[in-house]
């Protein structure tokens, strides 16, 4: 991880602290995720040099930005940093184009910004004015700009927040395709569980200022969903079931069908299977709608958030599931630890 981004501080205002020490991955999206009010902004604020009176270190591969320990900080314009805001805060005045060129004012290089344009489809709206573009359409002109400076680490502060439904489903493909074929590092705010679920590789979980988990979204977003407890699965579209409008899905060891949704063969997709959707056989279940029944070891039974209920995990290959039923079917079915069970899946939500 050479060019894993350290983020070490601990900053004090009257009623609230924000403490942290995260070693970051060097690429793809990092998401900080958690409620209004529990840092995640001011953190974003912090690495990208706009506050700068807290102790700690802000660094990127060899590069310090902050070390209070040295008395170091470089000025927000010193950091190879792009920001996008909720708002796309475009020039009204100026094209496109031109909004774009004010952000190669701060750039390295030309070449990033043809790249940038492919990559964000924006090459058809050049010419046009921001009062024409719809919401998606001006952040993808906003995030465009803010790649031109060839950042090192692009801050992304709760991007489709202004956005209506329709248009976050416009933007989500667009950032999927950066976090899949940029090199450049993300931090991205939000709370909404669903773009963490899509778009996350890895998460951060903010509470009160303090870091309560830091890992894979696959394994911390299972601790951060408030409906229910969650695998997300990155899965590849093997085959259709063209007369009834099925996809199968290859995930590591195992398959699974879901609803086609106009879905191309070899597409990868990513998969959130919540807990209440997942029940448990001690034998393979048969004359039964339930189309998708795997195969495998029971690897925890704990607590769950209420008493008459547990959570059973499953580990099928490489894969985790998760089945809440009760206490008492725990006991009447004698689940216990790798014991084999089957698992019906009755509810697949398709993220991407």
């Amino acid at each position: 991880m050479s060019d894993a981004l350290q983020i070490r501080l601990d900053l004090e205002r009257p009623n609230f602290k924000l403490c942290c020490d995260l070693v970051l991955p060097g690429r793809g999206i990092t998401i900080l995720f958690g409620p209004s009010g529990s840092g995640k902004t001011t953190l974003l604020r912090c690495v990208a040099g706009l506050e700068s009176s807290f102790k700690g270190r802000i660094a990127i591969g060899q590069d310090i930005w902050h070390d209070s320990a040295q008395k170091q900080s470089s000025p927000v314009w010193q950091r190879p940093i792009g920001y996008v805001f909720q708002e796309a805060s475009l020039f009204e005045h100026l094209s496109v184009q031109q909004n774009l060129n004010f952000g190669l004012k701060r750039s390295r290089s030309k070449h990033p910004i043809a790249h940038s344009i492919e990559l964000l489809g924006i090459g058809p709206l050049l010419e046009r004015r921001p009062e024409s573009l719809s919401g998606g359409e001006r952040q993808r002109v906003a995030i465009a700009r803010a790649l031109a400076t060839d950042p090192r680490l692009l801050l992304l502060d709760e991007p489709m927040a202004a956005l209506d439904e329709a248009r976050r489903l416009e933007i989500m493909p667009w950032l999927e395709r950066l976090r899949d074929e940029l090199h450049t590092p993300m931090l991205y705010v939000t709370h909404s569980s669903q773009e963490a679920a899509r778009l996350g590789d890895h998460m951060v979980l903010l509470k009160n200022g303090q870091v309560t988990h830091s890992g894979a979204v696959a394994d911390v977003f299972r601790r951060v969903d408030d409906q229910d407890t969650s695998a997300i699965l990155t899965a590849r579209v093997v085959s259709k079931d063209l007369p009834w409008q099925l996809a199968e899905l290859a995930c590591d060891d195992i398959t699974i069908w879901t609803a086609d949704n106009d879905l191309a063969i070899d597409q990868t997709v990513r998969l959130r299977i919540a807990a209440r959707d997942v029940s448990v056989s001690t034998s393979k279940p048969l004359n039964t709608s339930i189309q998708n029944q795997i195969t495998g070891l029971i690897t925890v039974i704990e607590n769950d958030r209420h008493p008459s209920h547990a959570l059973v995990t499953i580990g099928c290959g490489k894969t985790q599931l998760f089945a809440r039923v009760t206490r008492k079917a725990v006991h009447t079915l004698g689940l216990s630890v790798e014991q084999k069970v089957w698992a019906q899946i009755k509810a697949v939500a398709l993220l991407a």
